[in-house]
């Protein structure tokens, strides 16, 4: 039987303790990091739909790099992911405000020293979209948004997981 646990009693009862593994670290009371936020997500899906084009021209440059058709069709998988993100947070903002979002590209291409580079590059990269993802999670309303983003941020798990793999394979 499933067991519920009741964060409730433990926030509001003076006698109670809040067991280890639900206590947080952070300084922001632990029900106000989970509350959902109009104001503060709308910037944030901005930067996500401008990360995500950002990557998509960075892993192009990968693809054209790549050692081998194997890193080739991985890298180019992802990045056709990341173009299936874009348009899945500018519909999320378009939803959300009434207007539509566009990326640039505005800001200048680095290109990395090697191609190994590269892909360490990418792998710190989605590993910092799923920081920004988790806090667009908890502040987007509603729950087809919370799914879109779930969908999202488990995607790009998986791209640090290809990457690390690309990254071993090459090393």
């Amino acid at each position: 039987m499933y067991q519920y646990f009741d964060y409730d009693f433990y926030t509001y009862n003076p006698y109670s303790f809040l067991p280890i593994q639900y206590q947080t670290q952070s300084s922001i009371p632990a029900n106000a990091m989970y509350q959902t936020n109009l104001q503060a997500v709308v910037p944030l899906l901005q930067q996500a739909v401008q990360g995500e084009r950002n990557d998509e021209l960075f892993y192009d440059y990968l693809i054209q790099n790549a050692p081998s058709n194997q890193d080739k069709e991985i890298i180019t998988s992802i990045r056709n992911d990341e173009r299936r993100h874009r348009q899945m947070f500018k519909q999320m903002y378009y939803s959300l405000t009434g207007q539509t979002i566009e990326s640039t590209d505005s800001e200048p291409f680095k290109k990395p020293p090697s191609y190994l580079a590269g892909l360490e590059q990418a792998l710190f990269g989605e590993l910092s979209a799923v920081e920004l993802y988790r806090t667009i999670y908890f502040t987007i309303p509603n729950t087809v948004f919370k799914n879109m983003v779930f969908e999202i941020l488990t995607d790009e798990i998986k791209h640090a997981s290809k990457y690390n793999f690309l990254y071993a394979k090459n090393k």
